[in-house]
């Protein structure tokens, strides 16, 4: 039997230099690591042979690289930054402060950070202990704690200053691991007497938005460059693809990867001229990036090949019978004390245990509060089932969310019957990206694409193809108008 040990490096905030990262990736192929993975914290992870890891662990240290050994003491800062500019929302979040905010971590947090534009839903609010929020107030940030091994938030009483983010962290850790303070009020006194920071009252609790998560795979414009996402159904990224991937962004400028919590990579801005080189690599290494986006939408426990399977599971069942579930996302979670992002959880439990072996494992589901994924409250649908039923209860469930959205719509209003005639006419149809749902509307045209308005959908030139995923213009089906709104 072969013993294999898990080796974890973080990424500040999801964000990783090629030239470091390619490093990285050298030393651990030297020690005949083949894959590697990014974690739900956006780190990196690998498995590495206990035979080859005294070496990769001399060569990180001579290269001073921080990284962990089947431990966890460290877990990472995780920040929106990998959506900042693709998916932008904020009003003054840009990635100058994102910057700004992480160089201020200066050590190794030992409870888990979370930094977060409060316009997106790309990734989680509150899956950390000290979880910062942008506010509505440029330069200041809503803070919520959640102690360890706790269910319980409370937002700190002050808006808190972007230079001041690192400080008050570090401060709020300290007083929470010596377990100095017995309550929010106490936490609060014991921080503030002992430094200052600069701050303003909370004017308003924070808005979080509806839930919406972005197709975040394939070649995708913004502005004047492309940015690309590349997502692995098995989670395994190989280091031969990755090691190009660097060496292809050092040759054309690209100083950042970002790693998202959907264990994905984003490459940000990829110029025109450069993208025949980067469908190369990907043409080079066969991956493909034309997942359906209900497949994208789940999360899965860091190093739990088990939970990933389960989910390819499942998302066959839904493929299969062609399943809605717009709008959810799933976690699965295998292990009783991890914690995975999701508007539906599915956790699976052994149904007895003689000592420390477990037998004969069941499921139960839960849902969120308003199944917004960033809610605390989980309420259970159903308890104690077996594999084979799991599927045809999630669908169920999907049906109670749609369910739910048809309850929030505008209520449709009889026409009276000298309209009829107006009612029953044709309608135009639109256009919608099987990929992504992207929609070509006549009426409106493209124009970031040159396409003007009123431009009939058999006019498109061959070569047009979807305004979001660049998808091919016969990967765009005819749908009518009134379908298209969703959720």
């Amino acid at each position: 039997m072969r013993d294999y040990y898990t080796l974890k490096i973080n990424l500040p905030g999801g964000i990783a230099s090629p030239g470091t990262l390619q490093q990285v990736l050298l030393l651990a192929y030297e020690a005949k690591v083949r894959q590697v993975r990014f974690g739900a914290r956006q780190q990196l992870l690998m498995t590495v042979h206990y035979e080859d890891m005294p070496f990769l662990e001399k060569d990180l240290k001579a290269h001073q690289i921080p990284y962990e050994v089947n431990t966890e003491q460290y877990p990472n800062i995780i920040s929106s930054y990998c959506g900042e500019d693709v998916f932008r929302t904020g009003d003054w979040l840009r990635e100058g402060e994102y910057h700004t905010v992480l160089d201020q971590f200066d050590y190794q947090p030992r409870m888990k950070v979370n930094i977060s534009d409060g316009n997106q839903s790309f990734t989680p609010f509150f899956t950390g202990n000290l979880n910062f929020i942008a506010s509505a107030e440029p330069h200041f940030w809503y803070l919520y704690v959640r102690p360890k091994q706790s269910n319980t938030l409370f937002r700190w009483p002050d808006l808190v200053y972007t230079n001041d983010l690192g400080r008050l962290a570090q401060a709020v850790e300290t007083a929470l691991l010596e377990q100095v303070c017995q309550n929010e009020t106490q936490l609060y006194s014991a921080v503030t007497s002992a430094q200052s920071f600069i701050t303003q009252p909370v004017a308003q609790e924070v808005e979080l938005p509806e839930f919406s998560l972005p197709y975040y795979e394939g070649f995708n414009r913004y502005g004047q460059r492309s940015w690309l996402g590349l997502y692995r159904r098995s989670e395994q990224f190989s280091i031969a693809f990755l090691l190009d991937v660097c060496a292809l962004c050092l040759k054309t400028r690209i100083g950042e990867l970002c790693v998202t919590p959907w264990k994905s990579l984003i490459i940000k801005g990829i110029g025109e001229k450069d993208r025949a080189a980067w469908s190369y690599i990907l043409g080079k290494h066969d991956i493909n990036v034309r997942h359906a986006a209900n497949e994208l939408a789940w999360q899965t426990e860091d190093h739990d090949d088990e939970g990933a399977q389960f989910k390819n599971y499942i998302i066959r069942y839904f493929q299969k019978y062609d399943i809605r579930t717009f709008g959810l996302c799933f976690g699965v979670q295998t292990r009783p004390k991890s914690e995975v992002f999701g508007a539906v959880l599915i956790r699976r439990r052994p149904l007895f245990r003689i000592g420390q072996l477990a037998l004969f494992s069941v499921y139960d589901l839960y849902f969120t509060e308003n199944f917004n994924p960033n809610s605390r409250t989980y309420h259970l649908f159903e308890k104690g089932l077996l594999k084979i039923h799991v599927p045809n209860q999630l669908r169920r469930l999907s049906r109670k969310y749609n369910a739910r959205l048809a309850g929030n719509s505008v209520e449709l209003v009889e026409p009276e019957i000298e309209k009829a005639e107006l009612v029953t006419a044709a309608r135009p149809v639109v256009y919608r990206c099987c990929h992504c749902f992207t929609v070509y509307d006549a009426q409106y045209g493209d124009e970031r694409q040159g396409v003007p308005a009123g431009t009939p959908f058999d006019e498109l030139p061959v070569t047009y193809g979807c305004a979001t995923c660049d998808a091919s213009k016969e990967d765009l089906l005819p749908v009518e108008p009134g379908l298209v709104t969703i959720g």
